[in-house]
């Protein structure tokens, strides 16, 4: 069932619900919309009841574009306004950047019962994401050169080779990664200077599980080391899994486990 509410400053935010039982809210990450983890969310169905939504700007989701300029915290208020639309306790499942805005949203007072976050891409001193790559992004993005705001992506955010981004735009998959370029911009802010903003998460109170893959690069994998350590009680795990990327086969049991702990 979709249904649609609205944020502090009025923008709609398209919400899905399927499954029964305890509420898991889902976060995307960057060049997704409330479809694009499928696999975890059908996985997770048969347990709980699943939330997805758009975030801003993406999907049936609204935007206030520029009026006002985006801000992190309006995406806060949306992910407030998703939990609030429960009258229960609910976790928060985060993925990658939206893991990384699920952790603001929990140190800012959003109530989480329980907090899941997947490899939020944070970066330590050795492999920074450039100074003005955020202010570069929102320049492509109102040039209308969209390709080459995803490439920079690519490239500066994920660390992708000029190869790989060249192999990228002959797939079929382009199409829909360029259609998320604008929300681009929204992901970088969330990332700020791209490291993990120990001060701002010491004040989670959520009981919090940060996930990272056995496959993934060593700098995900160390920013699951430095969130973990962050967060007031935090636990870390590691499984086996592809860059980025844990089959739900082996994520939702290590989830569910964790949801169901009283600790």
């Amino acid at each position: 069932m979709i249904n649609t509410i609205l944020s502090a400053d009025a923008t709609p935010i398209a919400v899905e619900r399927r499954g029964a039982g305890p509420v898991v809210v889902i976060v995307a990450g960057a060049s997704n919309d409330r479809r694009g983890d499928e696999p975890l969310v059908a996985a997770l169905t048969a347990e709980y009841s699943v939330v997805t939504y758009d975030r801003r700007g993406r999907g049936d989701s609204g935007d206030n574009g520029d009026s006002p300029p985006y801000a992190v915290e309006r995406e806060i208020e949306d992910l407030a306004a998703v939990v609030a639309s429960f009258d229960e306790p609910v976790i928060v499942h985060g993925i990658s950047s939206g893991g990384a805005l699920a952790l603001l949203a929990a140190a800012a007072g959003v109530p989480m019962a329980r907090l899941s976050v997947f490899e939020p891409p944070y970066r330590g001193e050795a492999e920074e994401v450039p100074e003005d790559y955020a202010d570069e992004m929102r320049d492509l993005v109102a040039a209308g050169r969209w390709d080459d705001a995803v490439a920079l992506f690519m490239m500066s955010a994920v660390g992708s080779p000029a190869e790989a981004v060249e192999e990228a735009k002959a797939t079929p998959m382009w199409a829909e990664l360029r259609s998320f370029a604008p929300t681009l911009v929204y992901d970088a802010r969330v990332m700020g200077d791209s490291k993990v903003p120990a001060e701002r998460l010491a004040s989670i109170t959520a009981p919090t599980l940060v996930v990272n893959s056995n496959g993934s690069t060593d700098w995900l994998k160390t920013a699951a080391a430095v969130t973990t350590k962050a967060v007031p009680g935090a636990r870390h795990v590691e499984l086996d899994g592809e860059f980025h990327n844990v089959p739900p086969e082996r994520l939702v049991p290590e989830l569910s486990a964790f949801y169901r702990d009283p600790r």
